[in-house]
């Protein structure tokens, strides 16, 4: 067996990088790259590449045969041919004392100033994202790599000279996670053999190999830890096991040191937890209630469905039936294996400039919060530093020990049903216009480089706007009739929607100012989100067509 040992490389002084054969560097070069982009590391995800690229194809090619039987009528539900997993008796590893206590766990992109901000705030966790909330242009994608690197080492720092301010690690810090980008995207940019490279063994391969063993010396031997987005089986935990028995075994890492948390944000994956658990029990952290993508998932599982139409999305909270059983089968299920059932995102953002609606917003986020952990979850999110103190005061207060996992929750008793019910609420014309309004809105962040947007109070990232567009295009496909409004039984049509795009438009340009409107990319944001919108077929994911218009080729590739 081969051992890689990243702290036995030396930066080298030649200004041509010594590339493996079969991978090619597409995007442009920065010197500070050069880090990064080590041969042994280069090697290292080549490899990875070459030995998983065919079960990634393999399980996105079940997605699509998956949905197209939902599409034929059939609905999500429990596999009968793993009923032994779901009723034995097995648990997973014990969690590490490093994530014992995880209450509070604060998320965001991996830019500079925001993983100091974050590991700085007072919060447990910090989860660093190269996935929804981050854009994933080339520059993110690798500065990224150097700012996490640099937080392991303890290194990283910010100059802010608008501010003459100076930002650095404090002397207690928040543990790092690190969420890797879902299985259907690709990262363009790097490309192995004549293919583009798989965006999450990019982002975990460059992550893992650089920084194992600072990160494990810092954390009694285990670490790193990682966040799992977008599985919709089983089948897919199997594949992120294999990956991290590979990368303990290439780099002399004891088997089990890796620890990974899914995220449970796809109506089809609430029938395969156990299942899920069971594939990655090693490596196993938990599971998370990843509320809005699970929102964004339950209509695009459904969307050949026309009586499944849901009302707005500000109506679909977590008291719906729905969601509350998911929650519940979710706390039962983690702590029937032993590891943590991390709550929901708190999407909240303090309101500076309104002490009432400010007062209002964390009233309602106290409120969730109290819900989660009277529960049972173990911890939970907060998409700002500034909701840290309240939310821990909500877990303090109500959960003395580090974890619930003595909280076994035999009394919930979920069934397909429950899972599937059909939220109550209306759908408004006003429904629609929010929509729209953030849908071109993040969309034109996106495209500009920033994954994580404030709007109307809120932090908005990829999983809220997709639900912008998955519900605009369920009510324009089937002409869903509104509730109130001027006019009684108004259908929404393509033609409805053109027009409300036409004047959401202007009102965003009045809301940003014309000279932001003017230098932004409102008008290619719309264009693209009324394309997705008003599709025969619901693209998979927004960003999987917006992708494009972020890619940026160097004129000379590496190779």
């Amino acid at each position: 067996m081969e051992i890689y040992n990243p702290s036995s490389q030396k930066r080298s002084r030649n200004p041509e990088m010594s590339i493996p054969a079969g991978v090619r560097i597409r995007g442009p070069m920065r010197p500070e790259f050069e880090k990064i982009f080590t041969r042994d590391a280069l090697e290292f995800v080549a490899e990875l590449e070459r030995k998983f690229r065919p079960r990634v194809k393999y399980i996105l090619k079940c997605r699509e045969e998956q949905q197209a039987r939902y599409d034929a009528g059939e609905l999500p539900s429990f596999d009968p041919a793993t009923k032994a997993i779901r009723e034995g008796e097995w648990t997973c590893s014990s969690p590490p004392a490093a994530i014992a206590d995880r209450r509070v766990e604060i998320t965001g992109p991996v830019e500079r100033k925001m993983i100091i901000n974050a590991l700085n705030c007072g919060a447990k966790m910090f989860m660093a994202d190269f996935e929804d909330s981050l854009a994933p242009t080339w520059d993110n994608i690798i500065s990224g790599q150097i700012n996490l690197r640099d937080a392991v080492n303890r290194t990283i720092t910010y100059e802010d000279k608008a501010r003459n301010k100076t930002y650095k690690l404090n002397s207690k810090t928040a543990a790092l996670l690190v969420r890797p980008r879902g299985w259907h995207l690709q990262e363009s940019h790097i490309e192995i053999d004549g293919e583009p490279a798989t965006g999450a063994l990019i982002d975990f391969g460059f992550y893992f190999f650089h920084n194992h063993a600072s990160y494990r010396a810092k954390h009694g031997g285990y670490g790193p830890f990682f966040y799992l987005p977008k599985m919709q089986h089983s089948r897919e935990a199997a594949v992120w096991n294999a990956v991290f028995d590979h990368a303990e075994d290439v780099c002399g890492v004891p088997r089990g040191s890796i620890r990974g948390t899914v995220l449970i944000e796809t109506l089809p994956a609430v029938f395969q937890m156990h299942e899920i658990l069971y594939e990655l029990r090693e490596h196993s952290a938990g599971l998370n209630c990843g509320r809005w993508d699970y929102i964004f998932s339950f209509i695009k599982t459904v969307r050949a469905h026309p009586d499944r139409l849901l009302p707005d999305r500000v109506q679909v909270g977590m008291t719906q039936h729905f969601l509350k059983s998911y929650t519940e089968l979710l706390i039962q299920t983690c702590h029937k294996r032993g590891v943590h059932a991390m709550g929901g995102m708190a999407a909240q953002i303090p309101i500076k400039d309104n002490p009432a609606a400010n007062e209002a917003a964390a009233a309602l986020v106290k409120a969730d919060k109290l819900r989660e952990v009277l529960a049972g979850h173990d911890g939970t999110w907060a998409a700002h530093p500034g909701l840290v103190p309240l939310v821990l005061e909500v877990f303090d207060q109500n959960m003395p020990k580090a974890n619930q996992l003595h909280v076994k929750r035999e009394d919930v008793n979920v069934t397909c049903a429950d899972l599937l019910q059909m939220p109550k609420g209306t759908r408004t014309l006003e429904g629609l216009r929010l929509n729209t309004r953030v849908g071109v809105q993040y969309l034109a962040a996106w495209m500009t480089g920033t994954g994580s947007v404030p709007l109307y109070n809120l932090m908005e990232d990829a999983a809220t706007a997709e639900i912008s567009r998955v519900q605009n295009w369920q009510q324009i496909k089937y002409n869903a009739v509104l509730d109130g409004g001027l006019v009684p039984g108004m259908r929404v049509t393509k033609e409805l929607f053109a027009r409300v795009l036409d004047e959401e438009l202007v009102r965003i340009e009045k809301e940003v100012g014309p000279a932001k409107f003017a230098n932004g990319r409102y008008q290619e944001a719309a264009k693209l989100f009324a394309k997705q919108c008003t599709a025969p077929v619901l693209d998979d994911f927004l960003t999987l067509d917006a992708y494009r218009n972020i890619v940026t080729f160097a004129p000379t590739a590496r190779m």
